[in-house]
């Protein structure tokens, strides 16, 4: 999954590290955030906010992180990079690496929406609803 962020990469980098600018998109979080560490990320647009444990297995600032989701119903690695697109855009490269166990006709749709909340963090815009993605977007995700 890709998106385009009007913001130089060190701002977009912010976005995906600086935990008051993560909670505005994804939920803020606490803990050792080095490489090899690990921090609890509270879901702040899911119902009950959930809280998920999240290993750092690589960071390369201000371009690549990789992170391990470990959790009830989770054992995702999923990955963002990040590519200047000019001296003021930047290019995010979302990858969520699938198992057996992920159901991606849910999983699918929710990233779309989490990406979205991003960019609209970004542009100081109004949040999207989840309504627009799930269901709505399960069977294309399915059928890939």
């Amino acid at each position: 999954m890709a998106r385009s962020l009007a913001m130089p990469i060190e701002e977009a980098w912010e976005y995906l590290t600086d935990s008051e600018l993560t909670e505005q998109w994804f939920g803020p979080w606490e803990g050792d955030a080095r490489p090899g560490g690990s921090v609890r990320v509270r879901m702040r647009f899911e119902s009950n906010e959930p809280a998920l444990r999240v290993s750092i297995r690589g960071c390369a600032a201000p371009k690549a992180l990789v992170l391990h989701v470990l959790d009830e119903g989770a054992d995702w690695e999923i990955s963002f990079q990040l590519q200047e697109d000019g001296p003021e855009d930047t290019l995010l490269l979302f990858t969520h690496l699938l198992t057996e166990r992920v159901e991606i006709g849910e999983i699918g749709p929710g990233w779309e929406y989490y990406l979205d909340l991003l960019v609209a963090a970004t542009e100081g815009a109004e949040k999207p609803s989840f309504e627009y993605y799930f269901p709505v977007m399960s069977e294309a995700f399915r059928a890939m």
